[in-house]
């Protein structure tokens, strides 16, 4: 009897002597004729922890190791590379560095003139609020 052997990705190593391999074929639309691509995903037995995400491996079918485990990975075909952070890393860093960018920074106390040149709560008179415009700013702004 010869074993099944498929060939595909490792997508995930984090399970002990597991990876999950996933697996694309395509295949062709049986009423429209468009060609479709449909992965799948294998757990497969790795006993010597060599297969790492990203890595393309051969595995080859074998006895139940346990509840979803038929396949065991024969060999590594070809090394892959992943990046080192993992995205949600990288997504978080470049969401804190565009919030900083959007958001201006807080008036300084003292009274001084921001880099902006706006003015800080100190120069701005006590009746007026610091979002409210006078009735000589609204004559200015109709005229």
């Amino acid at each position: 009897m010869t074993q099944k052997s498929i060939t595909g990705t490792v997508v995930s190593d984090k399970m002990a002597k597991t990876v999950v391999v996933q697996v694309a074929t395509t295949t062709r639309h049986r009423v429209y004729k468009k060609i479709l691509r449909r992965t799948k995903r294998y757990l497969a037995h790795d006993d010597r922890l060599g297969a790492k995400p990203g890595d393309t491996v051969r595995i080859v079918e074998t006895r139940p190791l346990s509840r979803h485990k038929r396949w065991r990975v024969a060999e590594i075909v070809e090394r892959g590379e992943v990046a080192e952070i993992a995205p949600r890393e990288i997504d978080a860093e470049y969401l804190s560095m565009r919030r900083e960018k959007e958001t201006p920074p807080a008036p300084q106390e003292g009274g001084e003139v921001t880099a902006e040149g706006a003015e800080t709560a100190e120069e701005t008179s006590p009746a007026e609020a610091p979002g409210e415009e006078t009735s000589e700013a609204n004559e200015d702004s109709e005229s």
